[in-house]
């Protein structure tokens, strides 16, 4: 977190001021900047994440149940799955500029952990946890709403692109394979560029701060391209 996102930015963002800031400061606080400061370690976001996830699969499970009342328990559950996985909510994060609030220790930072989508998504999942523990439902219901059930169809798909295109090239006797093809920036901010190749022939690429983020964006991109006959 810098001069440039202050944390009232992030409220205005959300579209809720806390009453407690220190239920936001915590959401956003990762155990390496507690630990360079020797600071309180219930401070950080894990407590809070802990509560996020389980008020986000609620109101997930509840939209679900009554947005999809043909659907069984085996692919409603699937499908929530589908949703509030890492890296869909790394997804939903990137609409805040969630990564760049973090509080982080130097060490962690120089590495790119803020931008890892294991990190971004348990903050977001805090901020959740926060949302509730300053304002209830009435504050976490339209944060959910707005950021995670908002076009989640096409979040799903994303978060599924991998192995929905696998399943297309196997049912068409096709092959698969993502390539490197090119990276850029500090070892500590690495971003890789991947090709998804079918039958020896590039697809599409994705760019990414890790090959298995960039691997989704190109498998995303070439099953979009096969839909639409290109």
């Amino acid at each position: 977190m810098n001069d440039r996102y202050p944390i009232e930015k992030l409220e205005e963002s959300i579209g809720w001021q806390f009453r407690e800031k220190e239920y936001l400061l915590a959401a956003i606080t990762h155990a390496s900047y507690m630990n360079e400061r020797v600071m309180n370690k219930k401070e950080d976001y894990e407590r809070q994440e802990f509560l996020g996830d389980a008020i986000l699969e609620f109101l997930v499970s509840e939209y679900f149940f009554h947005n999809y009342e043909d659907m069984d328990e085996g692919r409603l559950t699937k499908l929530r799955a589908s949703l509030v996985c890492e890296p869909s909510l790394a997804v939903c994060a990137k609409e805040l500029e969630l990564s760049e609030y973090i509080r982080m220790g130097k060490g962690d930072d120089m590495q790119g952990s803020r931008y890892r989508d294991s990190i971004v998504s348990d903050v977001f999942e805090a901020l959740i946890g926060a949302l509730y523990l300053d304002g209830g439902m009435e504050a976490a219901r339209p944060f959910v709403e707005r950021f995670v059930l908002k076009d989640h169809e096409k979040k799903i798909a994303f978060t599924d692109s991998k192995s929905t295109l696998q399943n297309h090239v196997q049912k068409n006797g096709m092959t698969l394979e993502y390539r490197l093809v090119g990276q850029t920036g500090p070892d500590h901010d690495r971003i890789y560029e991947m090709a998804a190749v079918i039958n020896g022939k590039e697809a599409a690429r994705g760019k990414g701060h890790t090959k298995k983020a960039a691997e989704q964006q190109a498998a995303f991109a070439a099953y979009e391209k096969i839909k639409d006959g290109k």
